[in-house]
């Protein structure tokens, strides 16, 4: 099965997407996810639930591309001037957020409405893309023998959303610190 297409869409497309992903937002905040329905946030976002029910299929799936979009990099990684000390910052600033109440609510929301892996292969390419601009300015201050891409992707960010999602007891910095120490140490050198 191949991915959904996940660049945003434009014009009209676009206009709906952002309508109707507030109106999520806005109803979840208002009434609770509990209280959410097609027909209400299609009312609320100015649409036809024939419209959700045509691009999205369902609430759930709805829902999964909203937690996606919320699941999104604001920023790029901190530049902390050196690759231990920029992936470091970077993996607890990851597990903080992901593990929170509501990263973990974004990313089972992700995976639930997720029948063909696109969402999940998403939210990867999200943490693939802040590990690449680590790496990259790593190279760029010509420190040798960095990981590649895949390392930190098997080792530091596979665990923690394994433990997010399935152990989440004593989570904390120092596990995220812990994960980049052992990565590093396992490079030739």
């Amino acid at each position: 099965m191949s991915p959904k297409p996940m660049a945003r869409p434009g014009g009209r497309s676009a206009r709906v997407q952002a309508s109707v992903h507030a109106a999520v937002r806005e109803l979840e905040a208002e009434r609770g996810r509990a209280a959410l329905t097609v027909p209400l946030v299609a009312a609320r976002a100015g649409v036809t639930p024939s419209t959700i029910y045509r691009r999205w299929g369902d609430l759930q799936e709805l829902l999964s591309d909203v937690a996606v979009e919320r699941l999104r990099p604001d920023t790029e990684p901190a530049d902390r001037g050196g690759l231990r000390a920029d992936l470091t910052a970077w993996a607890e600033q990851f597990l903080d957020e992901m593990s929170s109440t509501a990263g973990r609510a974004y990313i089972r929301d992700a995976l639930l409405g997720d029948p063909d892996g696109g969402n999940a292969g998403q939210c990867s390419a999200y943490a693939a893309a802040q590990v690449d601009l680590v790496l990259a300015r790593a190279h760029e201050r010509g420190e040798d023998g960095a990981p590649a891409r895949e390392a930190i992707m098997d080792h530091v960010v596979a665990p923690i959303m394994y433990r997010i999602l399935f152990r989440p007891e004593g989570l904390s910095a120092t596990y995220a610190r812990e994960l980049v120490e052992q990565t590093l140490a396992g490079l030739p050198g």
